[in-house]
């Protein structure tokens, strides 16, 4: 499930890239399949030993991966402290993260910091007001160890990255299909996944993702600019 479109952040083979906190790494994979040569960067241990491991399989095993030349490390590290040079990467992704950092502020002078002049940023946050709903649903939503602080409007993101010295040349929306989901398991419960409508539209979820097919995709276009889960802007990094 991807957030970020890749033809607008303008990924090239050879491209440096950083995907920071890439979990299970759903958009270095895409990368690596697109040419670029991906750093995978992630607080947790854990996921990043998986993401390395999926990454070496997919050097070697991937047809697309091989063809474009992508290649793939995982790092862990902390946001507020990249190990990296300044202007160390070509393109940047951080999707679904700055809601975790207490202090994003810094975070976002990070991200600016490692990428380089002219170089392009895309950046995902849950969208306010489905966050809102789903926050007034459940307090256990947002109260988990790890889990979301703050809920971003776009417009003070935005005003946010600007001070870290980047300017905004794109943004939409994602997973409207996504919303209602997390709404349905914060009335019942975030923890209730065996609740029979959660099993039931989980199931949805899945079979869209690995079908990909118009039967969803395209209500989901449709309803993206209206329920889309997610806000994504793209920035620039002035020359």
């Amino acid at each position: 499930m991807l957030t970020v479109r890749y033809d607008r952040l303008g990924v090239r083979p050879g491209d440096r890239l950083l995907d920071l906190g890439a979990g299970g790494g759903r958009h270095a994979f895409e990368a690596m399949r697109r040419g670029a040569i991906v750093t995978a960067l992630d607080a947790d241990a854990a996921e990043v030993k998986d993401a390395s491991w999926m990454m070496r399989g997919l050097t070697s095993d991937d047809q697309a991966v091989a063809e474009s030349g992508g290649e793939g490390a995982g790092v862990v590290g902390d946001a507020l402290r990249l190990p990296f040079d300044a202007g160390a990467f070509d393109r940047v992704i951080a999707a679904e993260i700055l809601e975790h950092i207490p202090d994003d502020r810094s975070a976002m002078a990070e991200l600016a910091r490692v990428l380089r002049p002219g170089g392009t940023m895309a950046v995902t946050v849950p969208r306010w007001w489905p966050e809102l709903l789903t926050w007034a649903l459940s307090d256990d939503y947002h109260n988990t160890p790890g889990g979301h602080i703050r809920i971003y409007r776009r417009s003070a993101l935005v005003d946010r990255l600007r001070h870290a010295g980047l300017d905004l040349y794109g943004a939409h929306h994602a997973h409207a299909l996504h919303s209602p989901y997390w709404w349905l398991k914060a009335f019942v419960g975030v923890s209730n996944d065996d609740h029979p409508a959660v099993r039931l539209y989980h199931r949805v979820l899945v079979w869209d993702i690995m079908a990909h097919t118009p039967v969803t995709r395209i209500p989901e276009a449709i309803l993206n600019p209206i329920l889309g889960k997610s806000a994504v802007v793209y920035l620039r990094k002035p020359v």
